[in-house]
């Protein structure tokens, strides 16, 4: 299991995103979840948040051609 942070699914840092899509869940709910769970446990999901930001890498970007190239005939 490689957890990674999302670069297409992201609202701050991409944690929650990248949990998201690693589990398969949706990650409005696994947001939302994660808002009501800081709350009831005193903040404590925002010092987990800090380290998950802090320990999990950035999702490789896959290989994209920065500008199309017609010229090229492929």
């Amino acid at each position: 299991m490689k957890l990674r942070r999302s670069r297409q699914n992201l609202v701050f840092a991409g944690v929650c995103g990248g949990l998201a899509e690693q589990f398969e869940w949706s990650s409005f709910r696994l947001r939302v979840v994660w808002v009501i769970a800081t709350i009831f446990t005193a903040f404590a999901g925002v010092i987990l948040y800090l380290a998950l930001w802090y320990l999990m890498p950035k999702e490789n970007p896959g290989f994209e051609p920065a500008v199309a190239q017609p010229w090229r005939g492929h």
